[in-house]
């Protein structure tokens, strides 16, 4: 039985500008987990610094609004620490491909199974419309002074180049579109990314609504498989993948890429962690009979190197 989708809801109100592309995303995300019959206990949501970092606050389930960049080394850490737990970073373009590139590209070596859903505006809306990192060259939105000066980059193809085996691009005003993606990457077994094209109106007067409506069409339906069968069809279909995210009259959005063979961090994980994933550091115990496993003498000796005046530790604490 699909969940109701108000229980995934907050009392906080979404204060993004009237209009603003994340009212889809936010939508769509609460639609999918409640579809999913995802307990809101098992969920964590990770959002990063910028429009998109709020979306924490609005979406009922176990939530972190952390520091600009790094959403997903602490989802990173989540994750890991507890592997039953449906682990969704949100970020915006700048967050993550700026500032927080070297993690993106760090996850999807790893692989590790969790989902980052981009919201994708091409300017930094928190900040007041400089350019971002997925901004084309020689474009001036209202907020730049003159044309932007720096190279594009291309969500899709560095995902595609980082191992990232479930690769995506979502559209936030085709609601029902983005919310099956969504599910898809969740129900995936290791890293899946979704980069969201999510108009901000207050300050890309560029690549709008009208704009991305002329020019959107859907892969599946246009009879693109990116689902890779047999191991030996990966470089095919990687390639194919990339050709596809270089279009530029026409913007595809679906599902670019679907990697099923490769195994999983945590997998990777548990061959020199034996006991990993049934025994970790959310099911494990800290006390024993009320008193702590380890004693502040024992992490004295384990960490004094790093104990700033060890000398003063309390021993009795």
């Amino acid at each position: 039985m699909v969940r109701d989708i108000s229980m995934y809801k907050t009392n906080v109100w979404p204060d993004w500008c009237p209009g603003c592309g994340n009212y889809g995303i936010l939508t769509s995300v609460m639609k999918a987990l409640a579809e999913l019959e995802i307990d809101p206990a098992k969920a964590v949501v990770v959002s990063g610094i910028g429009c998109s970092g709020k979306i924490a606050h609005f979406i009922n389930v176990n939530g972190v609004h952390t520091l600009h960049g790094r959403a997903i080394p602490l989802a990173t850490g989540i994750k890991l620490s507890n592997p039953e737990l449906t682990v969704i970073v949100h970020g915006g373009d700048g967050d993550l491909l700026g500032i927080g590139s070297g993690h993106f590209v760090a996850l999807g070596r790893r692989n590790i199974d969790m989902v980052v859903i981009l919201h994708d505006n091409r300017v930094y809306g928190l900040t007041k419309g400089q350019a971002s990192p997925t901004l084309p060259y020689g474009v001036r939105t209202k907020a730049l002074n003159y044309p932007n000066i720096h190279y594009a980059v291309n969500p899709i193809a560095l995902a595609l180049a980082s191992g990232y085996t479930f690769i995506a691009r979502g559209y936030a005003f085709e609601g029902v579109h983005l919310k099956e993606l969504i599910k898809r990457a969740i129900a995936h077994r290791g890293s899946a990314f979704i980069d969201v094209l999510q108009p901000c109106v207050t300050f890309n007067n560029v690549h709008t609504a009208e704009y991305y409506k002329s020019r959107i069409y859907d892969l599946q339906k246009a009879g693109w498989d990116p689902v890779v069968e047999k191991p030996e069809e990966a470089v095919e279909k990687l390639l194919g993948a990339l050709k596809l995210s270089l279009e530029e009259d026409k913007i595809p959005i679906g599902i670019f890429y679907v990697n099923p063979h490769v195994p999983p961090f945590e997998e990777r994980l548990s061959v020199v962690l034996r006991e990993y994933p049934e025994v970790n550091p959310a099911n494990s115990p800290i006390e024993r009979d009320g008193a702590p496993l380890i004693s502040s003498k024992v992490f004295e000796k384990l960490f004094s190197e790093y104990i700033v005046g060890s000398a003063h530790l309390d021993s009795s604490l």
